[in-house]
């Protein structure tokens, strides 16, 4: 991996030329400025406030005196990806610095290690800004609470007193808007049952150092000058019913965390990594643009890392990489705290071929904590059984109010105003296509049994018990959207596809994991569906949005989700040709964003336009920000989260397909790209191999005897 480690050879001047670095929960913003100065953005995937944003932890300042740079010298800042570590080196002769800045991979903390040829000065500040109970202004209030009868505000954060040389700060929530959302949403029962994520919530962290001593509460400063120095941040978030049993937690939790000695850290820290990269690769060559699109492939995978191992899945919107612009601080986000399936699950998806299953828990655990309240919201607003799940959603699974409406009057509780998503209920269906595909990649049968079958099974009783049937005996999707492209549909191709592709697999799960009661119901919900709709244009027949579609207001191409998400059809698959077409014919082109117009042709075996597509997402980065991988903001914000899923997956799907026992090789390979490539496939196996000029040179199947599933495509 460190053909792409990425090295800076000047000093940066704001956040905007910071590095993204992090163990999979707690996330730093790394950056150094010509006055001698590093800054680390701390941030963390569960420091959500008491309005339920995503807040970072802090602002931290290394000064060092004398400026290493004030005369010039040396400066290199240097991401090295196989160890898991920034590494700066800043000022030449007697001057020279070196710092290193890791997350540990195993354990919650920030290690900061300083190295100079002569001696010199440390000064660390804790750099506070939300210090004082501030309204939120018009545009920066959260999207999920826009509307609000009520003012927003703000709250301070507390710089704690500390007994020893140690600086610490933190934000505790003493209200929360979960109650008045459930409320307003007449889920007033939930309220009584649940337990509110918000309330009481703490989240902050302590800094200290060995020859490091306290001045004031927000600054620690060396006692004398020295050679070296170490300083360590812990972050820390957690719901008690007092402050000072989380302060006592938290100085309990660096005391641990100090005992450890620092170099067998860091080597089990290198071996984290060492192992997240062997797991799979991509590495092209041959071609002018391999480089560039082989580093954004490594450089997304490891902010992926660095940001999804936490307690919440990945935000579409920055990750926690965010960091102010536009006028508005780090805690900023377009689009705000609520999850946007249409947008979280194309981080997700690239998560299977590259063998990263682990980062994928966060987002099925959300979701499986969120059925409980999903069940009793369908009996409540529909009066029958399943679960239905909202496009945005909090991570306690209500609509966001913006969405559902601070004004009720005359309005039943199943009413929502946002047209954009009343009727838009997908993402159970394909968050249930996506736990299928895990399971047939981890063979993890326990997962199945307690997350997959409980979540798809739900999901599928809504779907079956929501609508009547016609008078031809088959469910009629009535009131129904096409996505968000038509608010008004009848028998949309995405509910009938998904349902079908749903239904089918579960099926063939083993008989151990599901029951005869399901079973029954899942071959009677297919033989209920609809035919899938299909229209014609200048005598060609394609697939078409729904039987009947009107309300165009986005810009997605429903008629194409039978090739992805759901894989209906494709290379291998029957009736290409008519999916090829409708492609060839939709209305609705891009190359960034949640757009996945190269995965899709991906998938149709389209290799020049898949290529294409690639090439401008690789290119399609944000203008201010140094990193190369900071996506955006196109629709969202930056990083942009879902435009780098969607560049992982589409040159994934390029050179491997795969699903039940056939395993597609090189599917919509350029003849001219070589690449070295090692992947992963469904059935618990792994490709490995080389294609030089459109030959395939090396090929390894793990295990062998799925070589006989093996299907091997000429480049194109």
């Amino acid at each position: 991996m460190n053909e792409y480690d990425l090295r800076w050879n000047s000093p940066s001047l704001d956040s905007n030329g910071s590095m993204p670095i992090g163990n999979g929960d707690i996330g730093l913003n790394v950056w150094f400025e010509k006055t001698g100065e590093l800054f680390l953005y701390i941030s963390k995937t569960d420091s959500w406030d008491e309005n339920g944003r995503l807040l970072k932890i802090g602002l931290i300042r290394v000064k060092l005196t004398p400026n290493p740079l004030e005369y010039g010298g040396e400066f290199t800042q240097t991401l090295r990806l196989k160890d898991g570590e920034i590494a700066i080196v800043a000022g030449g002769d007697n001057r020279a610095v070196s710092i290193k800045v890791w997350v540990d991979a195993n354990h919650p903390i920030v290690r900061i290690e300083l190295e100079g040829v002569s001696p010199f000065d440390v000064k660390i500040e804790n750099l506070m800004w939300r210090t004082e109970r501030r309204e939120l202004r018009e545009n920066e209030i959260e999207y999920a609470l826009k509307g609000s009868p009520e003012s927003l505000f703000v709250e301070p954060d507390i710089t704690l007193e500390t007994q020893d040389d140690s600086i610490a700060w933190c934000h505790r929530n003493n209200y929360s808007i979960w109650e008045e959302n459930l409320r307003l949403q007449s889920l007033e029962e939930c309220v009584e049952s649940g337990c509110d994520p918000l309330m009481r919530r703490t989240f902050g962290a302590i800094v200290r150092g060995a020859a490091l001593r306290k001045r004031d509460s927000t600054t620690l400063e060396s006692e004398t000058s020295a050679k070296s120095f170490q300083a360590s941040i812990i972050p820390l978030c957690k719901t008690t019913d007092t402050l000072q049993e989380w302060v006592d937690e938290l100085f309990e939790t660096a005391k641990q965390l100090e005992k450890s000695e620092i170099e067998s850290a860091r080597s089990a820290h290198r071996t984290w990594w060492k192992d997240f990269w062997a797991r799979s690769h991509i590495h092209l060559s041959g071609f002018d643009e391999a480089y560039e699109i082989s580093q954004a492939y490594a450089l997304q995978r490891w902010i992926n890392a660095c940001g999804g191992r936490g307690a919440y899945p990945i935000k579409f919107n920055g990750s926690i990489f965010n960091v102010p612009g536009d006028g508005f601080d780090a805690d900023f986000r377009r689009w705000g705290s609520c999850y946007w399936f249409q947008n979280t699950r194309l981080v997700y998806w690239p998560m299977l071929a590259s063998g990263d299953y682990e980062l994928m828990r966060p987002l099925f655990k959300m979701y499986s904590d969120a059925l409980p309240l999903a069940k009793a919201r369908t009996k409540k607003y529909y009066g029958h059984e399943g679960a239905f799940f909202p496009e945005t959603m909090h991570f306690w699974a209500t609509y966001s109010n913006s969405n559902y409406g601070w004004d009720r009057s005359g309005l039943n509780p199943h009413e929502i105003t946002n047209n954009y998503i009343r009727y838009y209920w997908q993402s159970g269906l394909e968050l249930s296509f996506m736990m299928l595909d895990y399971h047939a990649h981890s063979q993890n049968d326990n997962f199945a049994e307690l997350e997959l079958v409980p979540f798809a099974s739900a999901t599928l009783t809504f779907f079956d018990e929501h609508w009547k049937r016609g008078e031809n005996g088959k469910i009629l999707f009535d009131p129904a959207m096409a996505l968000e492209t038509y608010n008004q549909a009848i028998n949309p191709i995405v509910e009938i596809v998904a349902i079908q592709r749903v239904a089918e697999r579960m099926l063939r799960l083993p008989d151990n994991i599901t029951n005869e009661n399901d079973r029954t119901r899942w071959r009677r919900l297919l033989e209920d569906l609809p035919q899938i709709p299909k229209r014609f244009e200048k005598d060609e027949e394609l697939l078409a949005p729904a039987e009947c579609y009107d309300g165009l207001q986005n810009s997605e191409n429903p008629e194409l989700y039978p090739v992805f998400p759901y894989r209906l059809y494709g290379v291998g698959k029957p009736n290409i040709e008519l999916a090829r077409r409708t492609f060839n014919h939709r209305i609705n082109k891009h190359s960034a964003c949640w757009w996945q117009d190269g995965v899709q042709a991906a998938f149709l075996g389209l290799a020049e336009v898949a290529a294409n597509d690639l090439l401008a997402r690789a290119r399609d980065k944000h203008c201010d920000s140094r990193f190369p991988a900071f996506w955006g903001p196109n629709n969202d914000w930056i990083p942009d989260q879902d435009h780098g899923g969607n560049l992982l997956m589409t040159l994934q799907s390029m050179l491997l397909q795969s699903e039940d026992e056939d395993i597609h090789i090189c599917p919509a390979w350029p003849k001219k790209w070589n690449v070295d490539f090692k992947l992963r496939a469904s059935g618990g196996t792994t490709v490995a191999a080389r294609l030089h000029e459109g030959t395939l040179t090396e090929l390894s199947i793990i295990p062998e005897k799925k070589k006989k599933q093996v299907i091997i495509h000429d480049p194109t």
